[in-house]
């Protein structure tokens, strides 16, 4: 990765003049100092004052050295991970730094938008401290300076907050200098009115306030169980909670655990893994009957998948009964018979030289999963149901209702002979070729009556048994249901769109798979390959929060974080995962 460094400065007449400065380095420096690669001459920021290390393509980490962090949109901190695609706006001091990505660089664009501290060593000593004689003396000033924060600060707010909500603009304006920070997106209407939540002053954000509006939050399991699972907190954690509660902090398992406030806008800072993990690391050693397993950091401690197939859970791997009989191995084969008929019929279909996934399974409306395989538009293509040819428009048996496709045969061999519905036209390999099992149900054999095409649709060889397990009953047949979950992991949150830049089969074995009975889904070790824990240094260092939601209800599918294209499962409620 190279980094392109954008220096922006501005003549006396306010034309901006760029330098642009290439660097190919994975670390860059920061500060004062004028060996780093971006000098800051400005003595409010540290000589080596912080760095930037390449992660990936387009990801890097600002990190700073000493005690003095900086700003990323706003909001103060000491290290951040920045998707240069994205961009940022980073601050050290009176200069700006804008992260941007052209090409196969990452841009740092460096503004200076306020003079400070190396400005006021130029002044004239004289001159600034000229009006000595004419003020007050340091001990007056003290008080003085003490009364106005007083008043100011403390007073006014107070004065303001006690009225209520009835109070003018200008009023409202005097108890933001009690705010540390803008609110996030989420909760961005309710600035300039603090009442909606600081219901009490001097007195922290209680639940009750939150659940004022989050009237159907699903609770993450009952209170008395939370309780228990809890982990005890050390000495030094009894006497923070001590501290906390005496300033009027609620207690352990509080909203305002969970979801802080005042830390810039945009979307609400994501849940620390510790929040979760105090609990859930040793769970079964407080909660003895509990069926979870535990679950801490999900590079080095975190269980293996366990899906939901049918009315139950399964292993990664297992075998299943899907109710089809699908080879995947031969149909994404790109040299046998169906990639001969992918070529065949590439100008009525948008093949490839052979199938794809794609060819069958189609995304939903937000990306995030997958719409059930129909056969008429998945399969039909190739595999027809054509039985009959009535004045050049040919008749095909009605997918999925047995009932109506024995009415149709029965129907269709009580009248004259007709030419078969494939006669003249294209020619098919394997079982449509002449003296194979579809020759005979699609040609003159249907003239032989329609119990016989009745049975021989439906026979151990039959046009239907070719895909689906065939069971008669009586005078007629079963057809074993096919089962396509559209959801897998109902505890968990996964988003194909997310995941556009790998290939289906680098996480589906699909290729290699040669009965529809295997369970194609990737166990954990395939997701670490690029997920790590939050403090991790993988590719994608990833939170409890980034897969889970603390409020999900029972069962309940989760809404992506998009607004596009919500089916109706989609829309149920998920506010763990809207606020991310």
């Amino acid at each position: 990765m190279a980094f392109l460094i954008r220096s922006v400065t501005q003549t006396a007449d306010h034309r901006e003049i760029v330098r642009d400065t290439r660097i190919d380095k994975e670390v860059l420096g920061i500060g004062r100092a004028a060996e780093n690669e971006v000098s800051l001459p400005d003595l409010s920021v540290d000589p080596r004052h912080a760095r930037i290390e390449a992660r990936d393509g387009r990801r890097i980490a600002v990190i700073a050295n000493g005690t003095l962090g900086f700003e990323v949109d706003g909001r103060s901190t000491r290290s951040t991970t920045i998707d240069s695609g994205r961009g940022a706006e980073l601050a050290f001091g009176g200069h700006r730094i804008t992260v941007g990505h052209e090409g196969a660089d990452v841009v740092l664009t460096v503004r200076r938008v306020d003079a400070v501290s190396d400005a006021e060593e130029e002044r004239d000593e004289a001159r600034a401290f000229s009006l000595r004689g004419k003020l007050p003396g340091r001990r007056l000033t003290a008080w003085l300076l003490v009364a106005a924060v007083l008043l100011g600060f403390l007073a006014v707010p107070v004065w303001t907050f006690m009225k209520g909500p009835e109070k003018t603009i200008y009023e409202a304006q005097a108890q933001h200098s009690w705010s540390s920070g803008p609110l996030s997106a989420a909760h961005h209407q309710l600035e300039g009115n603090c009442e909606s939540c600081h219901v009490q002053a001097f007195v922290s954000v209680r639940d009750s306030a939150c659940a004022s509006c989050h009237k159907d939050v699903h609770d993450h399991a009952p209170p008395e169980r939370i309780g228990r699972a809890r982990a005890k907190p050390t000495a030094w954690g009894s006497l923070l909670q001590a501290v906390a509660k005496t300033f009027g902090k609620p207690g352990p398992g509080a909203c305002v655990d969970c979801h802080t406030e005042h830390e810039g806008a945009g979307r609400m800072a994501e849940t620390k893994q510790a929040f979760c993990t105090d609990c859930h690391s040793t769970l079964s050693q407080r909660l003895a009957d509990t069926k979870l397993p535990n679950a801490g950091d999900f590079g080095t401690a975190h269980p293996e998948f366990r899906p939901t197939y049918g009315q139950g859970r399964v292993a990664i791997g297992a075998q299943i009964a899907s109710g089809l009989k699908f080879p995947h191995d031969l149909h994404l084969n790109t040299r046998g018979g169906v990639a001969r008929m992918a070529q065949t019929l590439r100008g009525r279909y948008p093949f490839g030289d052979a199938l794809d996934c794609k060819d069958c399974h189609r995304p939903d409306r937000d990306g995030v999963r997958f719409q059930p395989v129909e056969m008429e538009s998945s399969c039909g293509m190739c595999h027809s149901l054509a039985y009959d040819n009535v004045g050049g428009t040919v008749r095909t048996l009605r997918h999925g209702d047995v009932a109506q496709a024995i009415a149709d045969l029965r129907a269709s061999t009580k009248h004259a002979p007709r030419p078969p519905a494939l006669d003249g036209g294209r020619r098919r390999p394997g079982e449509y070729q002449q003296g194979r099992v579809y020759s005979a149900y699609f040609g003159p054999a249907s003239q032989r009556g329609s119990d016989y095409a009745v049975r021989l649709l439906f026979s151990q060889n039959g046009a239907c048994a070719e895909c689906h397990t065939i069971t008669p009953v009586g005078n007629s047949w079963t057809v074993a249901p096919v089962v396509q979950p559209g959801r897998y992991l109902m505890h968990g949150w996964f988003d194909h769109a997310a995941h556009a830049t790998e290939t289906c089969t680098s996480c589906h074995k699909a290729g290699t798979s040669g009965a529809s009975s295997d369970l194609l889904l990737p166990g954990i070790e395939t997701c670490r390959t690029c997920h790590g824990g939050e403090n991790s240094r993988a590719k994608v260092p990833s939170s409890c929060a980034m897969c889970h939601s603390y409020h999900i209800a029972d069962g309940a599918p989760w809404a992506p974080s998009r607004p596009v294209g919500r089916t109706t499962e989609d829309a149920a409620p998920n506010r763990g995962r809207e606020r991310r």
